[in-house]
């Protein structure tokens, strides 16, 4: 959904060319969707790692076309921000060892990047978001040289017509107003690609959305922006608002921001969801492709995939050509960072608790409206593991608040349970949901370790020193793929 294109300006002839095109992609889905054996095939994983570089003093490095160019990995593309980078990951089968296969090839791809970024005096880290980001690392300088960047951030100026207000509480709370969208390039990501068929896309993707919020809370790695301290995930609300172009008024009706949980439960099938974002989103990139002629195999809907990839949900559809068509749900909530095996132990605890309620997901939803869930999802990304949760018990009557901690480890073995019905051996299982076990039980994710030593080496160094030291110490364990719960404190 990356995909590049040529122009930065459309004419009113190109967006009505572009709906029809939507309108046409729409129908030739639901055509496919209503086929028996359509996009019906085995399990995968998949994902993308999005990265910072920095210079030697830990400061954001604008090298990124330059990496890429020396690397020459056609698995390495550019992001947003020029000190922004990202690996497409390979596909794995779910029976072909996916989690440990997945950590294999990030330290493999990480070991062959950091040599060449050497090269330009860089280094790479895989969090949340940077530390010891400025103020004047943001701003038209920073963007990537390529034309598909330069026409989002001008449509997103055009909508908004004005600043982008930045305003999160928190311990510190921060405010400020951007003039650009570029503060959405301090967001980096561990986006998780889960291949599914057809028949159980409903069930999965509700599924997802309900547990989305315990693996936020236990993954969470990003507490800090500009040296304030903010949520335990400030990805969470920095993206939002860093590309929000509505202006809104609390006492009138208000479009969906771009980047959200959802509008609701899926009730019948994944249209449902391509449809939705048809219909309430305007389309940023009015580009038709110059054919989508399918040929052999399935249609490439090229306009429903552009438009896809103007709206941030955290759990999205996606709809892909390859191998004759699939679907997938793509979750987007996870940080990266701090190492590859804690990325790779979150997307397995997420999946496993997902496949673990599945089956009896549509009994659950009663007890938990969507409103609650998205709640759930806001208070995890604030409060980590310290998050009260509205969790559902069986046979209950009326709403309680639990703790999170509580909650993931009534849920552990539940995540087990799903994760072996899908085909995932023992010892995978044991290997990722230990690590989430003993970040449960010493009460630490990335972002409670960089609290806590920002805090400890402020006792003895001033605010930006102590973001540098702590930064280092953070690339120095990071890089050893040690997990975050053996860090030192």
């Amino acid at each position: 959904m990356g995909i590049e294109i040529e122009q930065t300006t459309f004419t009113q002839d190109e967006y009505s060319a572009f709906r029809a095109a939507l309108e046409s992609n729409l129908a030739e889905l639901g055509a496919l969707l209503d086929t028996p054996d359509f996009a019906v095939g085995p399990g995968s994983l998949g994902a993308e790692l999005e990265m910072y570089i920095v210079d030697a003093g830990g400061y954001p490095l604008h090298a990124n076309q330059e990496i890429q160019a020396a690397l020459a990995d056609p698995q390495l593309t550019l992001e947003l921000n020029r000190y922004n980078l990202e690996f497409n990951l390979s596909p794995y089968l779910l029976t072909a060892q996916p989690f440990t296969a997945t950590e294999q090839e990030i330290l493999r791809k990480l070991e062959a990047l950091r040599a060449v970024a050497a090269r330009f005096n860089g280094r790479i880290v895989p969090i949340g978001i940077l530390p010891t980001l400025r103020a004047s690392d943001f701003g038209p300088h920073c963007i990537t040289d390529r034309k598909r960047y330069h026409a989002l951030v001008a449509q997103l100026l055009k909508r908004r017509g004005g600043k982008f207000r930045i305003d999160i509480h928190g311990e510190d709370p921060l405010q400020l107003d951007m003039e650009d969208i570029t503060l959405e390039g301090a967001n980096t990501s561990f986006q998780v690609h889960y291949r599914v068929n057809p028949r159980d896309f409903a069930d999965t993707f509700n599924a997802v959305q309900v547990m989305t919020p315990l693996a936020v809370a236990i993954g969470a790695n990003s507490p800090t922006l500009f040296g304030h301290n903010l949520w335990h995930e400030t990805r969470v609300p920095l993206f939002k608002q860093s590309i929000d172009t509505r202006k809104v008024d609390r006492y009138g009706w208000n479009e969906p921001p771009r980047v959200n949980y959802g509008q609701g439960w899926v009730r019948g099938s994944a249209l449902e969801l391509f449809t939705e974002v048809v219909r309430i989103y305007p389309p940023l990139l009015p580009v038709c492709a110059a054919t989508d002629a399918a040929g052999e195999g399935a249609p490439p809907l090229s306009e429903l995939r552009l438009h896809q990839g103007t709206v941030w949900l955290w759990n999205r559809p996606v709809y892909d050509d390859v191998g004759g068509g699939q679907l997938r749900i793509e979750m987007r909530a996870l940080p990266a960072g701090p190492t590859p095996r804690d990325m790779v132990a979150n997307a397995a605890f997420l999946i496993g608790l997902a496949e673990g309620i599945r089956p009896h997901v549509r009994d659950m939803l009663p007890a938990i409206p969507f409103g609650i869930a998205e709640y759930n999802f806001y208070r995890a990304a604030q409060y980590g593991l310290d998050a009260q949760l509205v969790w559902p018990v069986h046979g209950q009557s009326g709403y309680r608040e639990q703790s999170v901690c509580a909650v993931i480890e009534r849920n552990l073995p539940l995540a087990a349970e799903g994760l072996a019905r899908i085909g995932i051996g023992r010892d995978e299982i044991e290997l990722y949901l230990g690590e989430i076990e003993r970040r449960l039980a010493r009460r630490r994710t990335g972002a409670s370790w960089q609290r806590a030593r920002l805090a400890a080496l402020q006792q003895k160094m001033s605010r930006e020193e102590a973001l540098h030291a702590m930064l280092e110490e953070f690339m120095t364990f990071s890089a050893a793929n040690l997990p975050v719960a053996e860090w030192q404190l």
